[in-house]
């Protein structure tokens, strides 16, 4: 039986899509039903037929070409997919999420395959996520978890051997209210960028943005920054919300991290190569920044060595940012509306 919230979130199927059938493959679906929660049903009706699915995380460009023999739809999740070595068969491509770096677009259009993504299933819970870590750092709950989980709970008993009380082991820690902090957005006039000024102005923050249209925002939304080097300067949080380019890799380096306030946090939602990772740990041990929130890395997830692991300034989380039940859900149900928009001549959020 369907879910209560795939009932709710579902609509009627096109008139000329319930007549036409494809053959679809979600390639990875144990990235996105982890739990064994999700409801497909959605997706079975908009192909027509029963679909087919995988639940490797993260199979090999060989392993989805051969899954997608066969089958004119892929269904697929931030796995790189080699198109020039896909069946013939295939003739639609669903990137379930809103990166599509993982597919090479010219070659789809060369052999004229439609890819499409789903640009706008996460906006609320990503933008939640991102105060979710400017909470916990203006809380200093990390620093206060932090010490208890290595058996130190001097904030509570004082410290015998320094000869200092809870009170005055407390003044160490970084805590303070939000109202009339500024939250930077690089790139952040998109939908999760608009959502996350949204929750700061909540908390009385001054929201200052970086980006090519971050002047044609409606009066009092935030202000448009002069330029990146403006954002980091002033900024206490900084954010990034920009799509990974070749003009974005490595956007945040060792220049841009100098250039923030000494008390100031670094927050990444968005791609973890967007961050110079090297230069950002460089940033951490040396205390050039007060620290960093980061739901993605590069690479991701973090070697076995990685510094990230260990630094009691980081808050490291495993790309949680879309995996909530409600967002999965919601992002399943949009890849079967692009299919049967496709399938009714109307293809929509069409990125190739």
């Amino acid at each position: 039986p369907r879910s209560m919230l795939a009932r709710r979130l579902a609509r009627p199927l096109t008139t000329l899509a319930r007549h036409v059938m494809t053959k679809a493959v979600v390639v990875n679906a144990g990235r996105l039903d982890f739990d064994g929660k999700l409801d497909f049903s959605r997706l079975h009706e908009a192909c027509g037929a029963p679909v087919t699915r995988h639940d490797d995380h993260t199979p090999s460009p060989e392993t989805i070409a051969a899954y997608a023999v066969g089958h004119a739809t892929l269904v697929t999740k931030e796995v790189p997919v080699d198109v020039n070595a896909l069946p013939d068969s295939v003739r639609l491509i669903c990137e379930a999420g809103t990166g599509f770096n993982n597919i090479n677009l010219e070659d789809a259009r060369k052999r004229g395959i439609t890819v499409c993504n789903v640009p706008a299933y996460s906006t609320d819970a990503v933008a939640q996520l991102v105060m979710t870590y400017v909470l916990n750092f203006s809380a200093s709950q990390h620093l206060q978890q932090t010490k208890l989980a290595r058996g130190d709970r001097s904030l509570f008993h004082g410290d015998e051997v320094n000869g200092t009380s809870a009170f005055e082991a407390f003044g160490t820690l970084p805590h303070f209210e939000l109202a009339g902090k500024t939250i930077g957005l690089i790139g952040g006039t998109g939908a999760i960028g608009a959502a996350t000024a949204r929750l700061a102005r909540a908390f009385g923050m001054d929201v200052l943005v970086w980006s090519r249209s971050a002047k044609d925002c409606e009066s009092g939304t935030w202000r448009a920054a002069r330029d990146l080097k403006h954002l980091l300067s002033e900024s206490d949080f900084v954010s990034v919300h920009c799509p990974l380019t070749e003009h974005t890799k490595g956007l945040i380096d060792e220049h841009a991290l100098a250039t923030m306030k000494r008390t100031a946090f670094l927050i990444n939602t968005a791609r973890g190569a967007l961050v110079n990772e090297t230069h950002l740990i460089d940033a951490l041990e040396s205390k050039t920044i007060a620290g960093a929130g980061l739901d993605v890395t590069d690479p991701e997830p973090p070697l076995e060595g990685s510094p990230l692991y260990r630094l009691d300034n980081v808050v490291l989380t495993p790309h949680i940012g879309w995996k909530r039940l409600e967002t999965r859900q919601r992002l399943m149900d949009a890849v079967a509306a692009n299919v049967e928009a496709y399938l009714a001549g109307k293809p929509v959020n069409v990125v190739s």
